[in-house]
């Protein structure tokens, strides 16, 4: 099957998990490394719906998810869990 280069297939929930993660890290007083951060936002993408976009339309479909409280609100509590998962068992030095 051949990909036109134009259009490409992405999960736009890492995108959301990503940003609301760079908000809540401000506030708490956790290992902010790079291997980190990915042990928490794979933590909490593999317990939050994938949000699959190819166009541009659909990114902004899905952006306007995250003005929905209850959608925000799903996100956030997923990463705070994964947040304390790692802070309590970090995979690194």
């Amino acid at each position: 099957m051949e990909q036109n280069s134009e259009f490409k297939l992405k999960n736009y929930m890492e995108d959301i998990v990503a940003l609301l993660l760079e908000e809540l890290m401000r506030d708490r007083d956790i290992c902010k490394c790079e291997h980190c951060r990915l042990d928490i936002m794979a933590i909490a993408l593999n317990n939050l719906p994938t949000k699959y976009v190819v166009t541009k339309k659909g990114e902004v479909y899905a952006k306007t998810d995250l003005l929905n409280r209850q959608y925000r609100t799903d996100v956030i509590i997923q990463l705070l869990k994964a947040m304390d998962i790692v802070s309590r068992n970090p995979h690194h030095e």
